[in-house]
């Protein structure tokens, strides 16, 4: 465990999981949200980038279609290496809980120009920097330390969503993608 964890976790009161201590929900939170929009890296499953999360934010956007939502997992590198999105399909006051709780950046929060952040994505995927995506359930399992993920169906509204961020997002897939049998 790094000095940083270590400080973190000495800090904190005895019995309170190192994944709250640093800002990243508990699987049990996530597996409160109903269904959602994972993106996750092209070469990776549905949950690896749960397992290589170490913090979470909060993203919060307005574009000419509508709000956005999403909760980023940054890795240790400070790398987004996870998104969940909300969907029509999501339990709202589940996921109003759950961003009470974290620190909130407005989506694309960085200070570069439209242009910039367009062309940070296309260099990003041109580098394999791709993401895939699936509308998921999550579900807390091994006492609430584990996420296992299932393929939940959505709503017409729900997929027209899906897609639109899927566009946003340069990702591939679809919202009825299924999900690799993993547990995280």
């Amino acid at each position: 465990m790094s000095r940083a964890l270590s400080a973190v976790r000495a800090s904190m009161p005895r019995g309170v999981p190192l994944s709250q201590a640093i800002g990243r929900p508990t699987a049990s939170q996530l597996a409160s949200l109903g269904t959602v929009l994972c993106l996750y890296r092209a070469d990776s499953n549905e949950l690896a980038g749960w397992q290589e999360a170490v913090s979470a934010h909060a993203c919060q956007g307005l574009d000419s279609e509508g709000v956005r939502e999403s909760l980023c997992f940054t890795d240790a590198r400070g790398r987004c290496c996870w998104r969940l999105y909300l969907l029509p399909d999501s339990d709202f006051l589940a996921w109003d809980r759950l961003v009470a709780g974290l620190a909130i950046r407005p989506a694309g929060s960085d200070d570069a120009s439209v242009g910039e952040r367009l062309w940070r994505r296309l260099a990003g995927s041109l580098g394999g920097q791709r993401w895939r995506m699936c509308a998921v359930q999550l579900h807390a399992v091994e006492q609430g330390s584990g996420l296992a993920a299932s393929l939940a169906p959505l709503s017409s509204l729900g997929s027209a969503t899906a897609r639109r961020i899927a566009r946003l997002e340069s990702a591939d897939g679809t919202a009825d993608s299924p999900p690799s049998a993993m547990h995280a």
